[in-house]
């Protein structure tokens, strides 16, 4: 079976399309999977990793979906005896909360955060992990380098407060040294309970770092707060506008620290906070990246863990080469 009759079945509903593969099947749960890059690079990956026998299978949720919809999905991954496993975007925090129960294993980071962005199936226990605070926090540092809080003496503005915002948030709390961990770090969601959430999570494992949250759904209060940045900090685009949902965060008149990162985790879509950045970039001097770093890294790293297998140094460096040879 074709990756791409795999993909094209992705609105069946789940207990029609899970359970009748008749080969090793690795799922993938999101909003619209079929547009992901992953649909081309996935056979090559497969091909690289000698198991060119695994198929993709995507399946889109609605944002925010009903928990029936999440509960009916992880029971049919966890029947089927070709499901190996599952990557989740965007469904992170929600899918955990209405299938908590019918996990075996659920890793320490998952806990904390009570998101997973893996679904794995080792003898007959199904576990969940929340990958992305490595690996969302290794296509970070690979943009900004080692000490740049010290050097810079800029902060951490996050715009949106979900899986990847919780993720991020973590690595920087755990980073060991102190030169790698900002001063302070703001949050901005338009959802009260996802702030209250980092929060919680937050207190639970002890910061120095100073955290500020903020509830609010004007872009141009969020172009205040950029605005009041100091230089060198790092503005992260983790709300989702711009692929599943249109629009940016931000107004057309934000004003971007000078020196600063500007994060778009997006990597495809129209993403137009990405487009604001970039008419920034010369005259601020920016250092202005999507989020294809977070994309092969969170695969990667998913995929480690289904399969059971090192993924790092030569071998990332081979598929990520493959990857951008398909984007």
């Amino acid at each position: 079976m074709s990756i791409q009759m795999s993909m094209e079945k992705k609105t069946a509903p789940v207990n029609q399309a899970i359970g009748k593969k008749t080969v090793p099947t690795f799922y993938f749960i999101g909003v619209t999977t079929g547009q992901s890059a992953m649909v081309k690079i996935f056979p090559q990956w497969m091909e690289a990793l000698g198991r060119p026998e695994i198929i993709l299978e995507g399946y889109d949720c609605k944002i925010h979906d009903e928990p029936a919809r999440y509960q009916q999905i992880v029971a049919s991954l966890k029947q089927d005896p070709m499901a190996l496993g599952a990557l989740i975007t965007t469904h992170k925090l929600d899918l955990l909360a209405a299938t908590r129960d019918q996990f075996d294993y659920l890793d320490p980071y998952a806990e904390l955060c009570n998101e997973i962005s893996c679904i794995a199936k080792h003898e007959n226990r199904l576990e969940g992990y929340a990958v992305d605070p490595i690996a969302d926090g290794r296509a970070l540092q690979s943009m900004i380098g080692d000490n740049h809080f010290k050097r810079t003496g800029g902060g951490v503005l996050c715009l949106g407060a979900g899986g990847a915002a919780t993720a991020l948030t973590l690595y920087l709390i755990n980073r060991p040294n102190p030169a790698d961990r900002p001063k302070y770090f703001t949050l901005i969601d338009v959802e009260q309970t996802r702030l209250d959430h980092v929060r919680e999570m937050v207190n639970k494992v002890g910061t120095t770092i100073h955290f500020e949250y903020i509830c609010n759904a004007d872009p141009a209060q969020n172009d205040q707060t950029v605005a009041s940045l100091t230089n060198g900090s790092v503005v992260i685009n983790a709300t989702g506008l711009g692929k599943d949902l249109p629009g940016s965060p931000l107004t057309e008149n934000v004003r971007f620290p000078k020196f600063g990162v500007v994060w778009e985790l997006n990597y495809r879509g129209e993403r137009p906070f990405l487009q604001q950045a970039l008419a920034q970039q010369k005259q601020r001097k920016l250092t202005v990246e999507d989020g294809w770093g977070c994309f092969l890294h969170g695969w990667t790293g998913v995929l480690a863990r289904v399969l059971d297998i090192k993924i790092e140094g030569s071998l990332f460096n081979h598929l990520s080469k493959i990857a951008a040879e398909l984007r």
